[in-house]
């Protein structure tokens, strides 16, 4: 019994560990260089209309971060916000429609 515990147990973990790698390659940070080629091939829309997109749903909030990513072949812009309330949120816009993918306290 504790030698099927054990196996388990080892399993689990190396299906964490797996599983932590597999979304760290899954998603990489693109460079400016590279979002400019996108953004002038057409593939992925301005950050600034984005960001307003994103301020808007935030009204007096304040930008921290924002990146262009790229998860499992979507380019995704992640956009840190400070709210008025003091509340950071995390959003992933698609950066091909704009479509709000995540919206979430940080």
């Amino acid at each position: 019994m504790k030698v099927f515990s054990l196996n388990r147990r080892t399993g689990s973990r190396m299906a964490l560990a797996l599983l932590a790698f597999c979304s760290v390659v899954m998603a990489r940070d693109l460079d400016q260089d590279e979002a400019l080629r996108l953004r002038q091939q057409g593939v992925i829309l301005p950050l600034e209309q984005l960001l307003k997109q994103a301020l808007d749903r935030y009204p007096g909030a304040k930008l921290l971060e924002a990146e262009l990513e790229e998860k499992h072949d979507v380019y995704i812009y992640e956009v840190e916000l400070l709210t008025t309330e003091g509340v950071v949120r995390e959003l992933d816009l698609d950066a091909t429609t704009g479509q709000l993918l995540k919206d979430k306290e940080d």
